[in-house]
């Protein structure tokens, strides 16, 4: 497999799998907070400003995953340009 193949095949799954992983671990976060307050209500506020800011922990990550997303993208040659190099 040549490297403008590989290119497309990282920029094609990366984000999306880096979606998935967030998502599952913002549920789970959000699940945990959840049971948290409800064994301690009053520790309510201090439970969700932690959740806060795990989760904008979590999103960041994927906003480093897109801005890498997008930089592979612009490096992709385009399909006429790669059919070409292909046949010769």
């Amino acid at each position: 497999m040549d490297y403008a193949s590989m290119l497309a095949l990282v920029v094609g799954l990366g984000l999306p799998i880096a979606v998935a992983f967030a998502a599952t671990a913002q549920g789970r976060a959000a699940a945990a907070a959840m049971e948290g307050i409800a064994r301690q209500p009053e520790a309510s506020g201090d439970v969700r400003s932690a959740l806060i800011l795990s989760l904008a922990l979590i999103e960041s990550l994927v906003i480093y995953v897109l801005l890498a997303f997008l930089l592979l993208m612009g490096r992709l040659p385009s399909i006429a340009d790669y059919m070409d190099k292909l046949a010769g």
